[in-house]
């Protein structure tokens, strides 16, 4: 085979795989990611700046072992759930999903809700507009056009690494500030522990898992969906470190605490501008807004197919796989009829981060559990890895118990 031939096939191979780690890193660095990391700005500074960093390599251990389990299985999270521990465990793990993925909705819609008060749009049209958009794309897609959509609304995310390089910070002040760590404020771990549940979450590390199937992929493609997801966790967290940056930036000092979507916006445009500031903020809004309001609704709709057993694709017409597409339009629905009940959008989206951080034992517990007991052998987690990420696990999961329930009381 010819040089050029070999590199015409690792390219094709490479477009075929690339798609779902991409999708779920820019979901993950969604709406109620940017707004706590917006507000852990505002009200401490550079403090919560390192968390972003260290978050990088945990959230890429996480996202691979649910590669492994999609390659490695041919099955789904819930699916393999089911099998091992049976349906009673199984209800327990959708339960909590279903928790995460409408808080995260939820999170999604006021990021759009708030950057249409921007544009002089009031809420309710915003959501509905959003609804009908992404319902009418899900009936009438197959997934791989729906993940073009949805990596091409993730890059405008990418706008606010502009901010933070625009927004010139105290580098003195920064290094100061990331060596602060207030750890008997329960204010400041209520924080980190948003930030924490707003980077490993639930419905991100289900999501790719089935995403990986519905598309296809084999064992053949492991490495390149490696290295994406890589890419990918790098680039999520170097996004909300951004929006955290321009927040310090222009609130750090004063311990501002946000009450609505369009006051994070005048960090902006402190650092650009009104006109551009608000241009930028919209875009990045809603663009991490609408590719995680897509993988919400199809990890819940997902999970409700291989838990109770029935047809779960995108590939099959509604009158094949009723119940796929009534759990997308039920939590499609639900979230855009609180979002504009008049909720406190700000309080919510950190909220749910915290919640989303109380169910780690649990998701990091089936998780570590599956890898160890449901894939093949060269493949399995064992070893000294294994025990690191025992170790990791516990941790993530035990300190985001306590800085959530030690927030929650302040």
């Amino acid at each position: 085979m010819s040089t050029q031939a070999s590199l015409s096939k690792r390219f094709l191979r490479i477009a075929m795989t690339v798609g779902p780690g991409l999708v779920v890193m820019f979901a993950d660095a969604d709406a109620g990611s940017l707004i706590t990391a917006a507000q852990s700005g505002a009200e401490w500074g550079y403090r919560l700046l390192l968390m972003q960093v260290v978050l990088i390599p945990l959230l890429y251990i996480a996202q691979e072992l649910s590669i492994r389990l999609a390659l490695g299985t041919g099955k789904g999270y819930g699916e393999l759930i089911r099998q091992r521990f049976g349906r009673g465990m199984a209800f327990l793990s959708l339960s909590t999903l279903i928790i995460s993925c409408f808080g995260a909705l939820l999170t999604q819609m006021s990021g759009l809700a708030g950057a249409g008060q921007l544009l002089n749009i009031p809420i309710w049209q915003t959501i509905s507009i959003v609804v009908v958009l992404i319902f009418t794309m899900m009936w009438t897609g197959s997934y791989r056009s729906v993940e073009k959509i949805a990596i091409l609304f993730g890059l405008f995310g990418l706008a606010f690494l502009l901010v933070a390089w625009k927004a010139h910070p105290d580098m003195t002040l920064l290094v100061q500030q990331m060596q602060e760590m207030p750890m008997r404020d329960n204010r400041f771990l209520y924080l980190m522990a948003a930030n924490l549940g707003t980077s490993i979450m639930p419905w991100t590390l289900i999501y790719q898992q089935s995403a990986l199937l519905d598309k296809g992929l084999s064992l053949s493609h492991l490495k390149i969906a490696r290295a994406e997801t890589a890419i990918g966790a790098t680039l999520c967290q170097l996004v909300q470190a951004s929006v955290l940056v321009a927040a310090a930036a222009s609130f750090g000092q004063h311990g501002v605490t946000l009450e609505t979507v369009p006051q994070i916006a005048d960090a902006f445009t402190a650092v650009l501008g009104h006109t551009v500031g608000h241009i930028v903020f919209v875009i990045g809004m809603t663009g991490s807004a609408m590719v995680a309001t897509i993988v919400v609704c199809l990890t819940a709709a997902w999970s409700v197919g291989e838990v109770i057993g029935v047809r779960h694709s995108l590939e099959q017409h509604p009158r094949e796989a009723p119940w796929f597409y009534v759990a997308f339009a039920v939590m499609l629905v639900a979230g855009g009829l609180l979002v504009c009940s008049g909720i406190n959008l700000i309080h919510l989206s950190i909220a749910t981060g915290v919640i989303n951080a109380l169910l780690l034992p649990i998701v990091l517990g089936f998780l570590y559990s599956l890898a160890r007991t449901e894939l093949p052998q060269a493949l399995r987690l064992q070893g000294f890895y294994a025990k690191l990420v025992a170790v990791l696990f516990v941790l993530t999961a035990g300190f985001g118990l306590y800085a959530g329930i030690a927030g929650i009381f302040t």
